[in-house]
Order: structure tokens, then C-alpha cells, then sequence
């Protein structure tokens, strides 16, 4: 299961795109922790026999309640959780609603638009580190991987929810909410959220953008593989109800709920919308390949590139936690106008 985590987690690099390449270049620390297997697991097994890890969480939270997370773990949970680490590829999402975890897998928020805001959060590893789980004495771990071993071993640690990363924003939001008793900040953030929407579709409209008008997102993975995004990050603004049109073969991969698809550059014209979007990707190798595409003359008889609709955003950039989607509602006019 590990391998196909990590798998997923290349995957969700094409999707956050480089946060992860930058994580896994720290996996090989965090995998020499995991080998150490027995003596890992024995630790967690006597601290959790200790007093100090069985004093009842209510003391410290006010009260606990049960949660059935989306795996279907039926656990007791803190009302109140005060000490949270967080493993997995949204942490904006916290800090919308004014929570900070003790700790979280650091690697994936390099380059972030919320980077600054990680630096006092402890480094859990990537893979997660049970020992440094453990040493930071959490009533609550969310987790973001389906790996059943994993979810038993940080279940000894501290009450542990599987939380879904990968959930469209309002159903994420709601259920984070309800996790960490934020129910309330959550449905305001979502009722702000969609004024803020609803005032930049207004504005890309009195500046031209026709109805109807169709956009595409692409980005390169190392390889020379060529992607266009569906479901995630920067797709999942544009594609709202009142934004951008998907062409039919982007909406066919949205139907089929893909976050992206493969593509061979010579179906490139078939995919490209009347607008384009570049998401620029971290490795080098990638970079090149995006150079190579830029220079073709595939490129340059698209009509969005004719009429000079082609827009550069850094892939980091365009994550689809709740924080980055609400600096992307200003990050996307700001990048239109630059035409």
C-alpha cells in the first residue's frame, strides 16, 4: 500500500506540482526513520500504556464526540483538538479557519503562498515519522493517506481521522469544520468565499471575457509528459459555474472525475481552449519541455496564442486548498490583464 501511496503522492505532485518533488527529495530521511520498524512500534506501544498518554482527552479538550471519518473509522475525537498534526496536501485549508497543527509534512508547503505562515509547525517527514509523531503528543492526527497499517500505528499515538485531501472545496471545508469544531468559521469562510468568487467572474466580464468563452490548463511532468488539468487546483476555479467553459474533451475528463489526463502534444489543438493556462512546472527537465512546446509551430497556430490568451502561473501556486483558491480569485484577473 505504501507503494501505491507514493504513487498517488507523484501523482498529487502533478497536482500541487513540485510541492511533492521537493517532499520527496526528504523521503529518504523519513523512510530510514520507518525502517526502524520493531523499535518504532514498541515505542508507540509503551507510550501509549503510559499515564501521560492515557490521560483522558476530555481533560484537556472539554469533551470528546465520535466521528466517522469517510474511510469509515468510527474514532473519539477532542471538541476542542489544541495540539493537531496534519498530513496532507491542504494545510491552507487550517488556516482559513485560524488553526495552526503542531505539526504537518513540511516538504509539501515549500513554495506555497502560505509558506511563511508554516515555518513554527514542526516537520512530520514524507513519509510520516511515527517517532516525531509521537514526540509532539497530539490529541489528534488527520491523516490523508488510506493505508490501513499507518492509520493503526498513528491510532496508537492519538486519536486519528483518514480526512480526504482530494474532496471538492465546500464538502472539505464543511467536514474539516466539523472535525475540528469550527463548523461555524467554516460555513462564513464558504459564504465569503463565494461574494469573492461571484465579484471576480464580474470583473473578468466587464474586461471582456465573452460567454461561453472555453479554457484550458496544461502543465509538463518530467519525461516529457504532457497534462491537462481537470479537477484540481487552478481547473477547479476556472470551471466554476459562472467561469470558463471546459472544451468537450476537458469535460469529458471532468465526467469521468479525473483531476488530469495524459495527453500526446499532438492532441494538443483538440484540447486547447480559447483561453490557456501554463502552469509552470518545477524540474528541469520539465521546464525544457515546456520551452520546446512554447517554440513549436503546434503552439503558435493555436488561436489562443494568436490572440494573445496565453497566461503563466508557478504550478506551487495553484494548489487547491482553501487558501491558495482565494488568492488565485485575485491571482486570475491580476494575470488576464497582463495580457
Amino acid at each position: 500500500m505504501k507503494q501505491v501511496r507514493q504513487s498517488i503522492a507523484v501523482l498529487c505532485m502533478i497536482i500541487l506540482m513540485g510541492t511533492l518533488l521537493l517532499a520527496c527529495t526528504s523521503k529518504n530521511e523519513s523512510q530510514t526513520s520507518n525502517n526502524k520498524g520493531n523499535s518504532t512500534s514498541n515505542t508507540i506501544a509503551e507510550a501509549s500504556s503510559s499515564p501521560e498518554a492515557t490521560t483522558d482527552t476530555a481533560t484537556k479538550t472539554g469533551g470528546t464526540h465520535s466521528y466517522t471519518d469517510y474511510r469509515g473509522h468510527t474514532v473519539e475525537i477532542p471538541d476542542n483538538p489544541q495540539k493537531i498534526v496534519f498530513f496532507g496536501e491542504t494545510y491552507g485549508d487550517l488556516l482559513t479557519l485560524g488553526v495552526q497543527a503542531v505539526g504537518a509534512s513540511k516538504g509539501m508547503y515549500e513554495h506555497q503562498i502560505y509558506e511563511d505562515k508554516v515555518q513554527g509547525v514542526e516537520d512530520v517527514g514524507f513519509p510520516i515519522n511515527l517517532e516525531k509523531t509521537l514526540e509532539l503528543q497530539p490529541d489528534l492526527i488527520i491523516y490523508s493517506v488510506t493505508d490501513e497499517a499507518d492509520f493503526e500505528a498513528l491510532s496508537k499515538i492519538a486519536p486519528t481521522v483518514i480526512f480526504d485531501t482530494f474532496a471538492p472545496l465546500k464538502e472539505r471545508m464543511l467536514e474539516l469544520g466539523t472535525i475540528l469544531g469550527k463548523t461555524k468559521e467554516a460555513e462564513s469562510w464558504l459564504a465569503q468565499y463565494k461574494v469573492k468568487e461571484a465579484a471576480m467572474w464580474e470583473q473578468l466580464k466587464a474586461s471582456g471575457m465573452k460567454p461561453g468563452e472555453t479554457a484550458s490548463v496544461f502543465t509538463y511532468y518530467p519525461g516529457d509528459r504532457l497534462f491537462v488539468m481537470a479537477t484540481t487546483g487552478l481547473s477547479q476555479v476556472l470551471y466554476e459555474e459562472n467561469g470558463f467553459k471546459p472544451t468537450p474533451l476537458i469535460q469529458k475528463v471532468l465526467d469521468d472525475n479525473k483531476g488530469f489526463e495524459e495527453i500526446s502534444m499532438e492532441l494538443l489543438k483538440e484540447y486547447a481552449g480559447d483561453r490557456i493556462f501554463i502552469l509552470n512546472p518545477v524540474a528541469d527537465e520539465a521546464k525544457k519541455s515546456t520551452e520546446q512546446l512554447i517554440n513549436s509551430q503546434l503552439w503558435k497556430n493555436l488561436p489562443a496564442v494568436k490572440n494573445g490568451y496565453v497566461y503563466f502561473q508557478d504550478i506551487e501556486q495553484t494548489s487547491a486548498d482553501a487558501s491558495t483558491r482565494e488568492w488565485l480569485l485575485q491571482q486570475i484577473p491580476s494575470l488576464i490583464s497582463k495580457k
